[in-house]
């Protein structure tokens, strides 16, 4: 909670500190990577800072957190926190880099406000950062604690499988043979590979296997670029160079989006392009559990042909009593067999499709897409806290509340 004295500065400099949010930590950024060019070259992930997405997550999470704390004063964003805290831990984060963090962030503050940047102010706004921090900190030691560390363990690749012309499967072992930590279906791990400059990058893919396997698999989508977005430089790395017998460096699984124990409830599952990967794992567990309840499978895609891992998706909806399968592609609709549902041209329209009272919702895709099938489930009842989702990258829809 802020203090009286704090909450009053922060109200009261909010619009200015908001209205110059994306200087600040543009600046931040400059700051922190002529520091230390290690942070940028083996934690941050390049492509998200060339394209200015990071830079938005960043200066939206901390915004948001700040009018949490001025609305909500006796309330903690467990959602913001727990979303940033399980990416952190994914990659390792220290409680000494939150110390860098302010020093170069508060840094940025003052050479972009100047003079407005008072001793009270900068004692306000110390206080907003300090009370994220340590939540930080301590959700993220207690998910170090739970995974029995923040390091990353070599597994060597089983097996790969080619799914569509851009999108691989990955299946590893622990390349020492050591027992494998189970994981909840939907969470992801932090894959981190050594480019051919040295940079040692991180990115984190979902896990696209059965809880309770003894390998991990994955999915990777090579990623093209576009505009001001670069291509994949990891994902591109995958696809070209690694094979059967090599090894990668995977933590444990961390992810807050996690199928619920709720086995009396109605679930619906929407994806979109390579966002089927946590859904595919949600259904393997929906299988094993024998869930009675309906079970929606809703998938958009821009053809069959891109569609990955659709057979798994089928195989696993027959498992269940009552599951409903729902695809649409933006194109080449007539190359589709017939499934439970058929399958219909254009984006994902849930217009025609029962959703049971109770539902419980999980998106995982393209924000757009995942703006309009919330849109969707909110007219057709569907609470908004039985909504969640799944963002790959930077959360820029969370951050903007």
């Amino acid at each position: 909670m802020l203090s009286e004295q704090s909450a009053a500065t922060v109200r009261a400099t909010l619009p200015a500190v908001a209205g110059a949010i994306t200087e600040i930590t543009e600046r931040f950024y400059a700051r922190l990577f002529e520091a230390h060019p290690e942070l940028l070259r083996d934690l941050f992930n390049r492509g998200n800072q060339a394209s200015g997405a990071q830079k938005q997550a960043l200066a939206g999470s901390i915004a948001a957190f700040a009018v949490h704390l001025l609305d909500h004063p006796d309330q903690r964003p467990d959602a913001l926190l727990g979303r940033i805290a399980h990416k952190h831990a994914s990659l390792g984060v220290t409680p000494e880099q939150y110390e860098v963090v302010h020093e170069h962030l508060f840094a940025a503050i003052v050479e972009i406000l100047g003079e407005a940047v008072t001793p009270e102010v900068a004692a306000g706004w110390d206080e907003v950062y300090w009370l994220m921090a340590n939540a930080l900190i301590a959700i993220e030691k207690r998910l170090y604690e739970e995974s029995a560390g923040t390091g990353r363990r070599p597994w060597e690749v089983v097996e790969r499988v080619e799914e569509t012309a851009d999108v691989v499967t990955f299946r590893l072992r622990p390349a020492d043979g050591g027992p494998v930590r189970d994981f909840r279906a939907g969470q992801y791990v932090s894959v981190q590979v050594e480019l051919p400059d040295g940079a040692r990058q991180i990115r984190q893919y979902s896990l696209s296997g059965a809880p309770g396997e003894t390998v991990r698999q994955f999915s990777v989508k090579r990623v093209s670029g576009t505009g001001a977005a670069p291509a994949g430089e990891v994902s591109d790395h995958l696809h070209a160079r690694v094979r059967v017998g090599d090894t990668l460096l995977l933590s444990e699984p961390y992810g807050d989006l996690v199928l619920d124990d709720a086995p009396g409830a109605p679930v619906l599952l929407a994806s979109a392009g390579i966002g089927v990967t946590p859904m595919i794992a949600m259904l393997a567990q929906l299988a094993e559990d024998a869930h009675a309840a309906p079970v929606t499978v809703v998938h958009g895609d821009r053809s069959p042909a891109d569609h990955a891992l659709r057979t798994e998706q089928e195989a696993y909806a027959a498992k269940l009593a009552d599951a409903g399968v729902h695809f649409w592609y933006e194109q080449d609709v007539q190359d589709v067999q017939d499934g439970p549902a058929g399958a219909r041209r254009g984006l994902v329209d849930l217009t025609d499709v029962t959703v049971p009272a109770g539902t419980r919702a999980y998106l995982c895709g393209p924000l757009p897409f995942m703006r309009a099938v919330r849109e969707q489930l909110l007219a057709k009842g569907v609470a908004a806290a039985d909504i969640h989702y799944e963002v790959f990258g930077p959360d820029l829809w969370l951050a903007r509340g």
